[in-house]
C-alpha cells in the first residue's frame, strides 16, 4: 500500500485522532533538489566512474530548514532512468521525514496532557 492508500483507510475506518497524514508530509515540505552524483561531481571537477552516474540523491528541505535525503541506486546501467531515479530517491526521502514528523506530533501531545 502506498501513503494514499493507507490514509484512505484510515478515513473510512473513522479513525479521528491526531495523527500525520500524507497531505502533512508535502505541507512541510518547503524545498526539493534532485541530482546524480555523477553531475554534482562534474559540476565540481571531480573525477567520476560510470557508477555514480546511476547513483540519485533527493535532498528536501522541510519548513523549519531540516534536511532529510533519500536515495536510488540503479544496478544495471540498462535500466537507469533519471525520472524513475529521482521518484524512488524522493520517496525514500519523504519515507524518512514520517518517524521525525511523528516524533514532533507525539511531542506536541505529551505537553498538551
Amino acid at each position: 500500500m502506498n501513503d494514499q492508500e493507507i490514509e484512505r483507510e484510515i478515513q473510512d475506518k473513522g479513525l479521528t485522532g491526531p495523527r500525520v497524514t500524507p497531505d502533512d508530509i508535502e505541507a512541510n515540505i518547503s524545498g526539493e533538489f534532485c541530482f546524480t552524483v555523477g553531475n554534482a561531481a562534474r559540476a565540481l571537477n571531480c573525477p567520476v566512474c560510470d557508477a555514480v552516474d546511476m547513483l540519485t540523491i533527493c535532498v528536501l528541505t522541510m519548513r523549519n530548514g531540516f534536511t532529510v535525503t533519500g536515495e536510488s541506486a540503479c544496478a544495471s546501467p540498462e535500466n537507469f532512468d533519471a525520472d524513475l531515479g529521482r521518484k524512488i530517491a524522493r520517496k525514500n526521502a519523504v519515507d524518512k521525514v514520517w518517524p521525525l514528523m511523528g516524533y514532533a506530533l507525539k511531542d506536541r501531545l505529551s505537553i498538551s496532557k
